[in-house]
C-alpha cells in the first residue's frame, strides 16, 4: 500500500489534479506524458485502485474517491517536506537546534554569559543548555558520553578521543586584604600566613604543590569551593588567597590583587569536543565567540598560541 508510494508519484497526482490533464501536468513537471502515465500507473498498482476517471477527449480528468484521499495525503506530505527543508536550512545556518556546553565556576561567571548572550542575540531560535561541574574528569566523561557538545576545561585533556582549542592563559594571583600589600609578592614568603583556599581539587592541588616546592606549607584557616566566598573572607581580613586571575573580582575595593614573582605556573583554559563527532552548526560559532571573549580577558603577557579544534 502506501509504503510502496513515492514522492514522484504524489507530485504527478497533484499536478494532474491541478492541471486537469496528463499532458499539461507533464509540461509543468518537465516530463513526457508517457512518464507521467507510468507514475500514475505505479501509484494505482501500489494502492490497488484507480485514482483518476479518464473521460477522454478534451474533458478534464477527475479524481476518484481514492484519488481525493491520496491528494489530501500528498498535500500534507509536501507541506511537511517544506517545513523540514526550512528547518534544515535553519539548522545548517546555526539558527535553530540545541547546543549543550559544560563549564566550571569562574568560566560560568566571567566567560559564559558573554558568549551565550552574543550567540542568543544572533540565533534566538537556538536552544542553549549550560551545565556546571567542579572537576575536569567529570566534564570529560560527560563529553565522551555525548551528554555535552562542548566543554570548557583546565588544561589539554589527556585523552586521545578529545580535541581542544586554547582560549586563555590564566595566571595565579595573590588576593589580600586591602592593607597596603605590595603589587608584586614573593609566594615563597607566605609561610605562616593565614590562607583561604578551596577544597582539594586539581586547581587547588597545583597551588599547594607550587607552594611546597618553594618551601611553604600553606596554613588554611577556611576552605570553600565558592570563589566569591573565598574573596569575601579575604575582604574580612581572615587571610590571603591564591586564585586564578579569572576567578577574582578586581573591582572589589576591599582586596588587593598582586602578581607573584616567581610566578606559579598558570592554568590554561581550553574548549574541548569529542573527536570525530559531528556537532550542531552553532557549535563552530560558539567556539569563535569564546575565543573572542577570552581574547578580551587575556592579560597581554600571557597571550596563548592559537590552534583550531
Amino acid at each position: 500500500m502506501l509504503h510502496d508510494v513515492d514522492v514522484r508519484q504524489l507530485r504527478a497526482l497533484q499536478a494532474i489534479a491541478q492541471e486537469g490533464s496528463f499532458g499539461r501536468a507533464a509540461e509543468r513537471l518537465g516530463f513526457t506524458q508517457s512518464a507521467i502515465s507510468q507514475q500514475i500507473a505505479g501509484l494505482e498498482r501500489a494502492v490497488g485502485d484507480r485514482v483518476f476517471d479518464r473521460p477522454g477527449g478534451p474533458k478534464r480528468v477527475e479524481l476518484t474517491p481514492t484519488g481525493v484521499l491520496l491528494l489530501d495525503y500528498a498535500t500534507s506530505v509536501f507541506e511537511q517536506l517544506r517545513i523540514t527543508e526550512d528547518g534544515l536550512r535553519s539548522l545548517r545556518a546555526g539558527e535553530v537546534g540545541r547546543l549543550v556546553v559544560g563549564s566550571f565556576q569562574s568560566v560560568s561567571v566571567n566567560v559564559l554569559p558573554a558568549v551565550v548572550g552574543r550567540l542568543r542575540g544572533e540565533r534566538p531560535g537556538l536552544a542553549v543548555r549550560c551545565e556546571e561541574e567542579d572537576e575536569n574528569d567529570v566534564l570529560v566523561g560527560r563529553l565522551l558520553a555525548d551528554e555535552l557538545d562542548l566543554t570548557f576545561l583546565i588544561g589539554e585533556p589527556d585523552d586521545p578521543a578529545v580535541e581542544s582549542v586554547t582560549l586563555l592563559v590564566d595566571p595565579f594571583v595573590l588576593v589580600s586584604p586591602n592593607t597596603g600589600i605590595a603589587p608584586v609578592v614573593d609566594p615563597g614568603r607566605l609561610g605562616g600566613v593565614a590562607m583561604i583556599g578551596q577544597s582539594p581539587c586539581a586547581c587547588q592541588l597545583s597551588i599547594d604543590r607550587a607552594l611546597r616546592d618553594l618551601g611553604v606549607e600553606p596554613d588554611y584557616v577556611f576552605r570553600t569551593n565558592d570563589n566569591a566566598a573565598v574573596q569575601a573572607m579575604v575582604r574580612a581580613g581572615m587571610g590571603c588567597a591564591i586564585l586564578p586571575h579569572l576567578a577574582v573580582d578586581r573591582t572589589d575595593p576591599g582586596v588587593v590583587v598582586s602578581t607573584m614573582d616567581p610566578p606559579i605556573a598558570p592554568r590554561v583554559l581550553v574548549l574541548a569536543r569529542r573527536k570525530g563527532r559531528t556537532l550542531p552548526p552553532a557549535a563552530e560559532r560558539f567556539i569563535e565567540l569564546a575565543q573572542a571573549v577570552c581574547a578580551l580577558l587575556q592579560l597581554p603577557e600571557h597571550q596563548p598560541a592559537r590552534a583550531g579544534v
